[in-house]
């Protein structure tokens, strides 16, 4: 059984206030009585579903107590019944600007009142159906929000750390290569540092720097299969020899290619590549100029400056100013004259990253 309605009644004269009680009563409603506006308003609350508000009273008139009660928040939406003697066009019009919804006049009809309380019951019962899905429907809707909020940052956070991984290996990969070349790590940081900012240079996006940066650290990866006696021999390599180092670049590409990775995939570009020269005299394949991949070409610069500018088994480390002169004349054989012009002209950035990575070995020695 559904909860009876709850109605206020407002009206200065006690008698009015009984007789409206009464047929209330008959109608099956409970109600409270106030006996003027001020008193009704200080007692009207969410409790209630209508009131039945008389005009003409001394304290407050009804006009003043609905306008007061749609200003009100908590209670805007509640049903007015003004209960009246005035009948004027006039007077019906100034009760609806205030915010009366219907009208009985006085003496109160029974059948009236009950079929009018009912209608705007039923109204309001309405409104405040709409208006209580409307809060489960935002409670929803903020709950199904937050916990989509909760799963994008979860998935972020997966993401996140599986990219980091990747990177992770990656970088291993690369250093298990070096360590065996009697190098460090910061040579193949150095390298990666150089291409990245070449690619800054020629136009390429962060993402494309960071993709480049990640991908030149496996350029000698294939080193891995070259045997100690070679890689680590102090002196000179015979032809036979050197013909086994060369093997280092397709045994990178072996080992990085058919990947869905696009770092491993530029890396085994640069991997393959990165000994080709300008003028075709290069390996594994003799490439020439523009068919020489552009990721290739730019680390060829990067590497030979760090090859040139650091200790090797078979040399000791070159000056910056040697090296740069041997590079020099080795524009449009050796190197892409315009990556090479773009080398010398910003060397200051070079030398930076040179100066950063080995006073971080210097230090961590």
């Amino acid at each position: 059984m559904s909860q009876k309605k709850h109605l206020l009644v407002v009206d200065d004269d006690a008698m009015n206030r009984e007789l409206l009680e009464a047929i209330l009563f008959g109608l099956g409603y409970t109600c409270e009585m106030a006996s003027g506006g001020e008193e009704a308003l200080a007692m009207l609350d969410t409790r209630f579903d209508l009131v039945l508000l008389d005009i003409n009273m001394p304290d407050m008139d009804g006009y003043a107590v609905a306008q007061s009660i749609r200003e009100r928040e908590s209670v805007a939406d509640i049903p007015i019944v003004m209960v009246t003697a005035l009948s004027t066009k006039e007077d019906r019009l100034t009760a609806v600007e205030a915010g009366a919804n219907d009208f009985v006049t006085k003496p109160i009809d029974r059948t009236e009142l009950r079929v009018r309380i009912a209608s705007l019951l039923r109204m309001k019962e309405g409104q405040d159906a709409i208006k209580q899905h409307r809060e489960v429907l935002q409670t929803t809707v903020e709950e199904r929000t937050r916990e989509l909020r909760e799963t994008l940052e979860k998935v972020t956070q997966a993401e996140r750390f599986a990219q980091e991984a990747k990177l992770d290996t990656v970088r291993r990969l690369a250093m298990a290569a070096e360590y065996r070349d009697d190098n460090t790590a910061a040579h193949i940081y150095r390298v990666g540092q150089y291409c990245a900012l070449l690619g800054n240079l020629l136009g390429f996006d962060e993402a494309e720097c960071n993709i480049l940066y990640h991908a030149s650290l496996m350029h000698d990866v294939g080193k891995i299969g070259v045997p100690d006696s070679i890689l680590l021999k102090p002196g000179s390599l015979s032809d036979e020899e050197r013909n086994t180092m060369q093997l280092h670049t397709l045994i990178g590409k072996r080992i990085l290619s058919e990947s869905p990775s696009e770092i491993i995939s530029v890396g085994e570009v640069i991997a393959y590549t990165h000994h080709e020269k300008w003028d075709g005299t290069g390996y594994p394949n003799g490439l020439a100029g523009e068919q020489i991949p552009l990721y290739g070409r730019i680390c060829a610069v990067a590497d030979v400056f760090d090859a040139l500018t650091t200790r090797r088994p078979y040399k000791a480390a070159f000056s910056n100013e040697k090296a740069l002169d041997i590079m020099r004349l080795g524009r449009g054989t050796h190197f892409d004259p315009t990556i090479l012009d773009l080398f010398l002209t910003h060397f200051p950035q070079f030398d930076a990253i040179k100066q950063k990575y080995q006073d971080e070995h210097e230090d961590a020695a």
